[in-house]
């Protein structure tokens, strides 16, 4: 058995994409940096008949990251799928001329340090498997800067030019990185962007193999 590793488990899109990954044959490693989120979303899965376990890590230590990933192959199976979808701290989306140099030092620790961090502790596993999947969400900001979320939008750009090249420097190796956009909010009740679409739009990219950027829906005008 091989292991869908979640970095920023959660009770909508991050519960979602573990029930669908573990619904596909995988066990399912949850992290977050909320220790008290874990226990019940792995008793969720495990009522589902899903193994899973929860790791807390924090995506701004990256000691946390490399331990709780390490231990996750360790003790479900080599990493073979990594979702980084963190949701960003709201203090990280100031105006762009109210936004100074250290304002941006946790985001780009978050979006563009965290994303490496998880890459390179799971990317062995992935090349002895011979197999592996990248996966990364981010919001519109990632291809529209705005203005009023300055250190997002900054951040944002830098993970999404990572993935990018991981996209290109991993594809010989059957190695897939993929990047999907999400414009607007996610809800239960919307049509391509409920937790449920979702985790099954991110599974697809997982099984198709084929291109690095998509979008939930249309970007809006």
């Amino acid at each position: 058995m091989t292991t869908f590793a979640l970095v920023g488990a959660g009770p909508g899109l991050g519960l979602a994409c573990a029930r669908r990954f573990g619904a596909a044959g995988h066990a399912v490693a949850l992290l977050s940096r909320n220790a008290g989120h874990l226990g019940p979303l792995v008793a969720e899965l495990n009522r589902d008949g899903i193994q899973a376990r929860g790791y807390t890590a924090d995506v701004l230590d990256p000691d946390s990251l490399v331990t709780a990933l390490r231990r996750a192959g360790d003790e479900l199976g080599p990493v073979e799928i990594l979702q980084f979808s963190p949701v960003p701290r709201a203090d990280f989306m100031k105006p762009v001329l109210d936004t100074g140099p250290a304002d941006l030092d946790d985001p780009l620790a978050f979006s563009v340090k965290g994303p490496i961090t998880c890459v390179n502790t799971v990317l062995p596993g992935m090349r002895a498997l011979g197999r592996g999947t990248l996966l990364l969400v981010n919001g519109g900001s990632a291809v529209r800067p705005h203005p009023d979320r300055a250190g997002t939008s900054i951040a944002f750009a830098g993970e999404s030019a990572y993935a990018a090249m991981l996209h290109d420097a991993l594809a010989g190796e059957n190695i897939h990185a993929a990047q999907l956009i999400v414009p607007g909010a996610i809800g239960p009740d919307s049509e391509h962007s409920s937790p449920s679409a979702l985790a099954e739009r991110l599974y697809s990219l997982h099984t198709d193999r084929d291109g690095f950027r998509y979008y939930a829906e249309p970007m809006p005008d």
